[in-house]
């Protein structure tokens, strides 16, 4: 059984920063991408940030590009998600996503994914 934990939300001050986790067990995702998604009240469920688990590319939401680092750690099947310079705006429920092989066009897309954790809550003060 697959299953995807997050832990390390908060809530942080604008500026501030944390670093989300996922970690994966179940199965190995080497061929495939793992994703961050966010939802916040009243939106749609929205793209932050991917990784592919095999060389490590990576893809940002514009949103969160300069801000938002990704990586993986293949050792531990764990996924990060470091935040800095955090703004109210960034204030959702984030999600961590699993799909064990990548297309070019669907990564972005939420219904696209197989695998979803639980979510970790993030709220940023002004």
């Amino acid at each position: 059984q697959v299953q995807l934990v997050e832990s390390g939300g908060g809530l942080v001050q604008a500026g501030g920063s944390l670093r989300l986790s996922c970690a994966v067990s179940g199965r190995t995702f080497s061929g495939g991408v793992m994703a961050w998604f966010r939802q916040a009240p009243g939106k749609e469920r929205e793209f932050v940030a991917a990784i592919r688990w095999s060389g490590g590319s990576t893809n940002y939401a514009d949103s969160v590009k300069g801000r938002f680092s990704i990586s993986r750690d293949s050792a531990k099947n764990t996924v990060t998600l470091q935040m800095n310079s955090l703004k109210p705006e960034d204030t959702a429920l984030y999600y961590c996503a699993a799909k064990p092989v990548y297309n070019t066009a669907l990564y972005v897309r939420d219904y696209w994914y197989d695998y979803w954790g639980q979510g970790t809550q993030v709220t940023v003060s002004s």
